[in-house]
Formats: C-alpha cells, structure tokens, sequence
C-alpha cells in the first residue's frame, strides 16, 4: 500500500453513505491517500432519492452542514474538502472558513461562495464535476454558480460531463455512468497528486 498522499474529508449525496459511496472512497483510498467518509444521516440510507432529500429538509440544511463540521474538527488540517450533490454543501463551506483547506472537489453541485460569507479563498485549489445536462445541477442554478466560481480562482477547473445523470458516479445508484465515473475518478486523483 502507498503512503497518504493527501487526507480527504468526503461528504455523501443525499442517498445517505451508500455502499456505492463508499466503493468511490475506496477507490481514492486505494490510490494512496487517507479517505474519511463521516455520516450525515447518522446511519440512514434512502433508496429513493426524494426521501433522502425530504430527510435533509426535515433535519435543515445548516444541521448538516454543521454535522460536516464537527466531524471535520475531529480530524487534522490541512485537508482536502470533497462533496457529491448534498455533500457539496459542508464541503464548500469548510472550503472556504476553514483554515488549512489544501483544496475542494465539489461533484453534481456548487453554490455562490457569498452563501459561505465570501469569495472563494484564492489560495485553496478547486475542481467542480457535474453533467451538462443533469436538472438539478444544470437546471437548478449550480453550474450558473460553478462557471462563475471557476472564473474567480487561479486554477480551477470545471468539468462538464454529456448526460442528466446526477449522481453518475456512485455504482450502487440508477444514476451511475461508468466512463463519466472512471473520468471523474482519474481527473481526480491526477489533482490529488499534483497538489499533494
């Protein structure tokens, strides 16, 4: 086994830690770096994408966010903040407050850094991924946000992928598209190394 070349805090998609999820952690892991992957559902799951979002509504938005944050507390900085979809949310935040972030890769969402109380730091490197099509992060605004976003930060990269999958890079999910996944994971660990 290769020694940690980056530590990663991951946040999971609204589906909760899936056993796909985590399959995408281990692949990262087993490139050489240190993966967590701390649970903000407390052990829920949702098969149905609806509920699991219906379950982030109920809890709020800012408790996850929160969740994200005590588990990163828990762990060392500098660390690389990654997020899928709602996982975005926590990632990005600690991306942009939290001191020593080493960078950000935000997966099928982004917000307006002013959400997290400013501009990105210009300092922290950043990789947004999503599909050109996918309704919720092409149709609801997100990639409006990450094409401004990537204009504002020296040496952010945004990928766009062909297709309306949203969470097109978990294999235990409808959603997952193979070669849009093993892209995603490639172009990621090639950051991870770079920046490593």
């Amino acid at each position: 086994m290769l020694a940690p070349i980056a530590e990663i805090v991951l946040f999971h998609h609204a589906h909760g830690l899936t056993d796909g999820f985590c399959v995408f952690a281990e692949e990262i892991r087993t490139a050489g770096h240190r993966v967590h992957t701390p649970d903000l559902y407390e052990g829920r799951t949702f098969p149905e994408l609806a509920d699991g979002v219906a379950y982030a509504e109920a809890v709020g938005f800012d408790t996850i966010i929160e969740r994200g944050r005590v588990a990163a507390d828990r762990l060392p900085a500098p660390i690389v903040y990654a997020g899928c979809s709602l996982g975005v949310l926590p990632a990005q935040c600690l991306a942009q407050t939290r001191p020593g972030a080493q960078g950000a890769v935000l997966i099928s969402a982004c917000v307006p850094p002013a959400e997290f109380g400013g501009p990105w730091p210009p300092d922290v490197p950043l990789q947004i991924h999503g599909m050109d099509a996918d309704p919720f992060f092409a149709g609801e605004g997100d990639l409006e946000a990450a094409r401004a976003l990537v204009d504002t930060v020296p040496g952010a990269a945004l990928y766009e992928y062909p297709g309306e999958q949203h969470l097109f890079a978990d294999p235990s999910l409808s959603d997952y598209d193979p070669i849009a996944a093993a892209l995603l994971r490639e172009r990621v660990l090639g950051w991870l190394d770079a920046i490593g």
